[in-house]
């Protein structure tokens, strides 16, 4: 069996790093919240998910990666997993979606503040009680500190909601799938700057991608990447569309995913510091977007440590077979 990408697929990908490369410099992360925006949804990129009908591209999560990978690497601000995976499986109707002009946050369990609330319009909030979706105008923010300058953090409150019920449940089983392509897309970003930086920077005499130390590990982060990617891979397919239904093993196959690739992005991070040094987290350098970005998103939607461990659980419990 051929499990690679089809034509269509890389297509999508490739025109998301053109437009990602000519809006999204690096010189925009210091100063836009969204940039691309506008041109990612004029590819219809917001709307991939939705049906034709909802103006959208009927397309499945794993035909996405590729594009969500993109905007890993790009190190794109915003809620653009929110707005374009997890707004697509909720019941409630979002006129507006598919053109870009509603934006989505998502306040999953296990965190205490939603990233990029103040630009949504709407909000998928975990309490207690299950899932409910509140709109812009019924919503209290408090900024918090975060580690990401391009993914602000705020508690969230609010006056008036719709229940979701359990609803929301695949949403954000998607959300947490297309995170970890965007972690993805981090690592190797981070990857490909060390070893740009690698074979310039010279010591003693020769560039420092020459000693056997830096070899090693940038050829473990290389190796890590191509063994998380799969995973990533199997977790979307794993979790179908929004019309269909997660396979039985969804669930499991989304954390081997998360805490494959949170883990690499983290790692790629630490190596790209190492190699680079104290200029690494500067004011100046790019780098530190990037190195943020693999810290904030390895947190997102569970840590690894905690998806191990509902890895592990499954596991010991009996879940379902290897190939369900």
């Amino acid at each position: 069996m051929n499990f690679g990408f089809t034509p269509d697929q890389l297509a999508l990908g490739a025109t998301v790093r053109d437009v990602l490369r000519a809006h999204c410099p690096p010189a925009a992360l210091r100063t836009e919240r969204r940039p691309a925006w506008k041109q990612l949804a004029g590819l219809g990129f917001f709307g991939s998910l939705l049906p034709p009908g909802s103006g959208g591209l009927g397309l499945s999560p794993a035909d996405l990666l590729p594009a969500l990978e993109e905007t890993g690497r790009a190190c794109l601000p915003g809620p653009v997993v929110e707005t374009a995976v997890a707004a697509a499986y909720l019941p409630a109707s979002l006129p507006g979606l598919a053109s870009g002009a509603v934006c989505v946050s998502v306040l999953p369990p296990g965190q205490a503040y939603a990233p990029d609330a103040d630009l949504a319009d709407l909000l998928v909030v975990a309490r207690a009680g299950g899932w409910h979706l509140v709109r812009k105008e019924s919503v209290r923010l408090a900024p918090r500190h975060g580690v990401d300058p391009c993914r602000p953090l705020f508690e969230v409150g609010f006056d008036a909601s719709e229940d979701l019920g359990a609803a929301a449940g695949p949403a954000v089983l998607a959300a947490t799938a297309a995170t970890a392509a965007q972690l993805i897309g981090v690592a190797r970003e981070l990857l490909a700057v060390t070893v740009a930086y690698a074979r310039a920077r010279t010591q003693f005499g020769a560039a420092v991608g020459s000693f056997q130390a830096v070899k090693h590990q940038l050829a473990d982060v290389a190796v890590a990447v191509e063994f998380a990617a799969p995973l990533v891979h199997r977790a979307a397919l794993s979790v179908g569309g929004p019309r269909s239904r997660p396979l039985p093993s969804a669930g499991r196959d989304v954390s081997a995913a998360k805490a494959a690739a949170g883990e690499v992005a983290g790692l790629a991070a630490r190596v790209a510091l190492q190699v680079h040094g104290a200029i690494g987290y500067t004011e100046e350098l790019d780098l530190r977007f990037w190195l943020a970005r693999a810290w904030s998103l390895s947190s997102a939607y569970g840590t690894a440590a905690a998806h191990r461990e509902r890895l592990c659980a499954a596991i010991v419990n009996g879940g379902p077979g290897r190939y369900p």
